[in-house]
């Protein structure tokens, strides 16, 4: 899987990512995928205020980007890194992108599919990544903390 520090290297872009969705007033959430090879091939962030689309979740969009780079559906050998983690949405993507290993940041308590609410990857649907969870949390979940306070402050 490679070592904590590429882990840390790659969730560094991926928090790039989650400021940039901030800056634009939506969720910080940031996500990236690296091929076998280690090149980023998908990028994404919350885009849902700006495309008015429930759909438009960062994982959803590294991942549509990944297929586009390879050309293909499946994802085999590639490694999703995310700020936050995944949503149900999100862990379906997941799962039918057969993407082996995910990456992430902080703990979503109310919608996270990792464990935190339920973990959908232990259901029976054929497809389990390794997970690697708490990834540069402190910073991924202070950008969250700042972010909703701001909106309630």
């Amino acid at each position: 899987m490679g070592s904590c520090k590429k882990q840390e290297e790659y969730m560094a872009l991926a928090l790039e990512l989650a400021r940039e969705a901030s800056a634009q007033g939506e969720v910080p959430v940031g996500c990236v995928i690296a091929d076998a090879d280690g090149k980023v091939i998908g990028r994404g962030r919350n885009r849902r205020r700006e495309l008015a689309d429930a759909t438009a979740h960062a994982e959803l969009e590294a991942v549509r980007a990944a297929c586009a780079a390879l050309g293909d559906w499946r994802l085999t050998g590639c490694t999703i890194y995310v700020t936050l983690e995944p949503c149900p949405m999100c862990a379906g993507a997941i799962i039918n992108s057969r993407i082996p290993k995910l990456v992430y940041g902080a703990r979503e308590p109310v919608s996270g599919s990792c464990g935190s609410v339920i973990d959908l990857f232990w259901e029976g649907y054929g497809h389990r990544p390794e997970i690697y969870a708490g990834v540069l949390e402190s910073d991924c979940a202070a950008l969250l903390r700042d972010f909703f306070r701001g909106k309630r402050g």
